[in-house]
């Protein structure tokens, strides 16, 4: 019913047009989320006959036997959590001077073409990182590397066994290669948006150049420079080819980091397509559905931390 006096003023092409562009803007974006869920939906079901069958035992069962059927995650999550921390170890030093020598350090003219080096390193083809590592660093870390750290470390546990040159210590440092740039990206980034104020005041106050990066701007920038890290770390969770190609794909729990290993993305790769029966497919589908939720908390954790830094209060306080 009309009401007396008002008019309805028509809908212009320019609103219609927003209206349109919204809708499908947000359907594209749930379709994303979406996406997700699918996915994790279709592990699950695919799961379902291995964890129907172990239980939630099936991640911390230590046999892997395709022939007698016999199923546990164990030593993949092993493998993986130990390149992949094993990774940040000597990676994340690397990219966070890297980070700080970009943002604070470098001249004008050397920062571009050394951020732009720092960032080619994310482009290389991850079997690149696996040829070289399998034909220069293996026979590099057995000939010599391993040897040296058995002689200088050899009453640690970790740090003793015979050297093969392929193992879990070579793919980690394969891993920590991969993630530098990661790292080094996203802390640069999260140091440069430390306000310049900041670093002005401790300088006022007669600090050094170290001393107002060491005082001011690193704990100003903690929380995203720890997002950086995790986002390198859900970086290394999930790399497949190169940790398959120079981890040495043994389906055990080392003592030593000398050891060969295996993560759970490579023996889904592997043994995806030689899957000979149904319950083996699902045990490949349960480790591929617990690859998924770690990776996936991580990388929400890590967002989460260098989103409080670009839009919450600096520093946490």
């Amino acid at each position: 019913m009309a009401v007396p006096g008002i008019t309805r003023r028509p809908i212009t092409k320019s609103q219609l047009a927003d209206g349109l562009f919204g809708l499908l803007v947000g359907l594209l974006g749930l379709g994303v989320l979406g996406l997700a869920v699918a996915i994790g939906i279709n592990l699950a079901s695919g799961a379902g006959p291995a964890l129907g069958r172990f239980g939630p035992v099936f991640f911390s069962r230590s046999v892997w036997d395709p022939v007698r059927e016999e199923f546990g995650a164990l030593p993949f999550i092993y493998g993986t959590l130990a390149t992949s921390f094993l990774a940040l170890l000597l990676g994340a030093p690397v990219a966070l001077a890297t980070a700080v020598f970009l943002a604070e350090l470098a001249p004008r003219w050397l920062r571009g073409p050394v951020s732009y080096l720092v960032e080619l390193l994310a482009a290389i083809p991850s079997v690149v990182y696996g040829l070289w590592g399998l034909f220069v660093l293996a026979p590099l870390l057995r000939a010599a590397i391993e040897p040296a750290l058995g002689g200088w470390l050899g009453s640690v546990p970790l740090f003793q066994g015979p050297f093969y040159g392929v193992g879990i210590f070579t793919g980690g440092i394969i891993l920590a290669i991969m993630v530098i740039p990661t790292i080094a990206a996203v802390s640069r980034d999260v140091i440069r948006a430390v306000p310049a104020d900041q670093r002005e005041a401790m300088l006022a106050l007669g600090a050094t150049r170290w001393e107002t990066i060491r005082l001011a701007v690193l704990p100003a920038a903690r929380s995203g420079i720890i997002g950086a890290v995790l986002l390198g770390l859900g970086r290394a969770l999930g790399e497949t080819m190169a940790v398959t190609m120079v981890i040495g794909n043994r389906p055990e729990i080392p003592a030593s980091i000398f050891a060969p290993g295996y993560t759970m993305a490579a023996v889904i790769a592997n043994e995806f397509t030689e899957a000979t029966s149904d319950l083996h497919l699902s045990a490949l589908f349960g480790i591929g559905l617990g690859l998924f939720l770690l990776t996936l908390l991580v990388n929400i954790l890590a967002r989460l931390l260098v989103w409080r830094v670009a839009w919450g209060p600096v520093g946490g306080e």
